[in-house]
């Protein structure tokens, strides 16, 4: 009987030039290496986003490098995340990193949680 292997998820997640820009400029300020992408529980639709600048792994995370940067990304968040893209956008004072992504199902009237 061959033995059962289970390999780790892996997640695709592409960044804008713009996000990548910013991303550099502010890792470089904070004096971290590491963002922490993820979702959690939480607001009217049920899920929000989770944006850190990390400065640990965890055991399960799934680590993307981007040479100057890393974004970590634990298992669980991994198939909510996958075929993302986060980009940077910049209207008048206003400024925030935006996730755009399509395995999001609808948000909420306030724009900050989800639904999958």
């Amino acid at each position: 009987m061959e033995p059962i292997v289970y390999s780790k998820p892996t997640v695709n997640v592409e960044l804008t030039d713009s996000a990548i820009s910013k991303l550099l400029e502010r890792t470089a300020e904070k004096g971290v290496s590491g963002i922490r992408l993820g979702i959690t529980g939480g607001g009217c639709g049920g899920y929000e986003y989770i944006f850190d600048y990390n400065t640990t792994s965890e055991p399960n995370d799934q680590i993307l490098d981007f040479g100057k940067f890393t974004i970590h990304i634990d298992a669980t968040s991994i198939p909510y995340l996958n075929n993302m893209t986060l980009d940077y956008v910049k209207s008048g004072i206003n400024e925030e990193f935006k996730f755009i992504n399509p395995n999001v199902e609808a948000t909420c009237g306030c724009g900050v949680s989800m639904t999958f």
